[in-house]
């Protein structure tokens, strides 16, 4: 067979086969292609969905925020004054001697520096060690307070706020008042109150028995929730030997406070029946006496009363000193002229209170001095006389008319006033009432306990 013959060149059909299956082919493959870009598309998208879902809370969550600053640290420190302390070692800690100076100087008008007293409370406020305010106690009514801002520092002398709260307290006489008063849980200063209320009518060493009671309506203070003694003894009654004698506080229109009975009678007399609170009268009032010292018989027109050294004596009614000094007999004394020809006269003082001179005028009851054995005297006491128009008198012995009664004009006031008070005193009991003490130093009543 010949090389023609063997050649056989493909037939037309089949290359036209061919050519068909080579489009359809690519077609297939076109296909093919897009099926895989479009499912790699919407794998891709849901990828990024996914990723967007997951890293979303990081997306949306805010920046980070920088710790917020420590809170500031509040210190109180409660002292009280020691002996020798000045202003400058209480504060110096935190003003400067010039700034110490300036304020010296500013508070001389409102509280002077240097009647700060020893054993008396303060206390120091600060701030992250910054000084921020001083408060120190002037007494039981009044307090300085030193504060200081950015801007300023403040001297001011303001009224000490106090929660009141009023009771009806009672007791019996077994021993003494401060006994019975200590026996009921009172303080030892409420029987000096009550003492000072009767001590025109009642002599309370002398005249007590056993078997004589007592009730007082008296406020008593808070501060801080803690008790802070007491203010105002509204009412009270005091049976001596089975007489009895009350006193209601009132205010008759400008007139000054004072006590009153259920009548309207001011319990208040001229001179008070003492000038102290004492033990034991060691020597009475005579003409012929045995002096212990001098060793003669002589004339004693006075009273000798023993108390502790140191015990206030008070002038024993309104007046003014005539005469106050030293002698080697009398040892620091005081003379007090009264009203209508009356002098009394106190010797062997240990010292004399602050601000006593020639002149000054003088309220009853006011501290003088302070008892002691000055002069010629064999132990501590308190050698009382008094005279009228140079005569000697004797002072437990004297009669003398009282204060002034209530005013016509504001007795239908008073008896509005006393008559529930007198009823409370009568009834017996404990009443207690809570009060809010005013900046002005009146109380408000808030609630009532019956």
């Amino acid at each position: 067979m010949s090389l023609n013959q063997d050649f056989q060149p493909p037939r037309k059909s089949f290359v036209f086969a061919r050519r068909r299956l080579s489009r359809r082919s690519l077609t297939l493959v076109v296909g093919l292609i897009i099926v895989v870009a479009v499912g790699f598309i919407l794998l891709s998208s849901g990828s990024n969905s996914d990723l967007q879902a997951r890293t979303a809370p990081d997306e949306l969550s805010a920046p980070p925020i920088n710790p917020p600053p420590p809170a500031p640290v509040h210190k109180q420190l409660d002292k009280i004054v020691a002996p020798g302390e000045t202003i400058t070692t209480i504060l110096g800690d935190y003003f400067s001697p010039q700034e110490i100076y300036e304020l010296n100087r500013q508070s001389r008008k409102v509280f002077p520096f240097t009647k700060i007293c020893a054993g008396q409370p303060y206390r120091i406020s600060t701030t992250d060690g910054n000084f921020d305010r001083f408060v120190y106690e002037i007494d039981d009514e009044e307090q300085l307070v030193i504060s200081r801002d950015a801007e300023t520092t403040r001297i001011e002398r303001l009224p000490i706020i106090y929660d009141v709260q009023t009771e009806l307290v009672q007791g019996t006489i077994k021993t003494s008042l401060f006994d019975a008063v200590h026996e009921i849980g009172e303080d030892s200063k409420l029987a000096f109150m009550l003492a000072d209320i009767f001590a025109w009518d009642i002599d309370f060493i002398r005249d007590i028995r056993v078997g004589d009671s007592f009730k007082v309506l008296v406020e008593k203070r808070f501060r801080e929730g803690r008790p802070a003694g007491y203010g105002k003894v509204i009412a009270a009654e005091f049976v001596n030997q089975r007489k009895v004698f009350r006193a209601v506080l009132f205010k008759d229109g400008d007139q000054r406070a004072s006590y009153y009975n259920e009548v309207g009678e001011n319990v208040r007399k001229a001179f008070l029946k003492a000038p102290l609170p004492f033990t034991r009268i060691s020597s009475g009032y005579t003409m012929r006496r045995f002096h212990p010292i001098t060793k003669t018989w002589k004339a004693h027109p006075a009273i000798d009363y023993v108390a502790p050294v140191g015990t206030p004596i008070k002038t024993v009614g309104d007046g003014t000193i005539s005469r106050i000094g030293y002698t080697k007999g009398n040892g620091n004394f005081v003379e007090v002229r009264h009203s209508n020809g009356y002098k009394s006269l106190y010797l062997h003082m240990k010292g004399f209170a602050r601000g006593m001179k020639l002149g000054k005028r003088l309220a009853q009851g006011q501290v003088i001095g302070y008892l002691g054995s000055t002069g010629l005297a064999t132990g501590p006491h308190l050698c009382f006389r008094m005279k009228h128009n140079g005569a000697p008198v004797n002072p437990t012995k004297l009669k003398v008319p009282a204060a002034k009664s209530v005013s016509k004009r504001h007795l239908a006031e008073f008896q509005a006033l006393a008559a529930p008070l007198i009823a409370r005193l009568e009834g017996g009991g404990v009443t207690t009432a809570v009060a809010k003490q005013e900046p002005t130093g009146q109380t408000s009543e808030r609630q009532a306990v019956q």
